[in-house]
């Protein structure tokens, strides 16, 4: 029978706490700083009940309250409806107030891209509006809408619209299609193309010497152009994405120029093809009547007796 083996014996340098003498190294206890209560910690913890005391105070005071709302930068859209939407009730306290929630209420307006809400202390909320920009008046009937660069109808204009409406093109659309059109409905890119092409002209860039000129698109005739006062009507037709683009539209007007150059006053209609063909209708001389004709006949003379 095989004896155990006999376990060998650590050095003395090796184990944990061991002195190089073979004795073992005692340590002291390491004490953590008390938790307790500092004077730093004491003078925070007053801090911030002084922050919340103050902060509860000036909710609840009378002398933050809203007294007047005032609003920047709104041309087409009326101070009332703004107003309306902020539904601020009189009295209420600015520091309760969130002016972010009140932006984007303001910006649900379609003629409104933007609106930043800033509180003026200590008793008002000012709004600064940024409006689309209209390039168009769209005639529908006996409503006018204002259109913008992408084809958008983002507004009404009212019986009294601002001044400078007046300056803007207007195209009068009678197709039966367009008859429902509301605020919030988009314009086909080639027929916003065709009206912005068409509605930034002015009588001289077409050589004619009328006061004006006037834009309309409907079912029989595409896209036309007269004069006010009324005298001749260019028919420049129909426009599509692929077939009849709007690229023709230089050229038309090219054409139109030449045609109306040195006989405007005796021209009724001109209708452009392309922007290569075109004719021009005179206007009709009118005939006398049957009773100016007779009095015109001569009469046969009298023979003397």
């Amino acid at each position: 029978r095989q004896a155990p083996s006999a376990r060998p014996l650590r050095p003395a340098a090796l184990r944990p706490g061991a002195r190089p003498g073979g004795g073992v190294r005692r340590t002291r206890p390491v004490r953590r700083a008390s938790a307790g209560l500092t004077p730093v910690r004491a003078g925070a913890a007053l801090a911030i009940l002084a922050g919340a005391a103050a902060t509860w105070g000036l909710a609840s005071s009378d002398a933050f309250s809203a007294a007047r709302t005032s609003v920047t930068g709104a041309t087409w859209t009326t101070e009332e409806r703004i107003l309306d939407l902020l539904a601020i009730p009189p009295g209420t306290n600015l520091f309760t107030v969130q002016a972010s929630e009140l932006a984007a209420r303001v910006a649900t307006i379609p003629a409104v891209t933007g609106a930043e809400v800033t509180i003026a202390l200590p008793d008002e909320v000012r709004v600064a509006v940024t409006e689309r920009e209209p390039l168009l008046v769209w005639a529908i009937g006996a409503k006018r809408y204002l259109v913008d660069g992408e084809g958008n109808l983002f507004a009404e204009l009212p019986s009294d619209p601002p001044p400078v409406a007046a300056a803007l093109p207007m195209v009068t659309d009678a197709r039966l299609a367009s008859l429902p059109r509301e605020v919030g409905d988009v314009l086909d890119p080639v027929t916003l193309d065709a009206a912005l092409r068409l509605g930034s002209l002015t009588p001289a860039d077409v050589g004619s010497a009328a006061p004006d000129l006037v834009l309309r698109v409907d079912d029989v005739n595409g896209f036309t152009m007269r004069t006010r006062p009324a005298s001749w009507t260019a028919v420049f037709g129909f426009y599509t994405p692929t077939l009849r683009t709007t690229e023709l539209v230089p050229g038309q007007v090219r054409l139109l120029r030449s045609l109306l150059a040195g006989r405007e006053p005796s021209v009724a209609k001109v209708v452009l093809a392309d922007d290569q063909s075109g004719t021009y209708v005179p206007i009709e001389t009118p005939q006398p009547s049957r009773g100016a004709r007779e009095d015109r006949t001569p009469k046969p003379s009298k023979s003397p007796r």
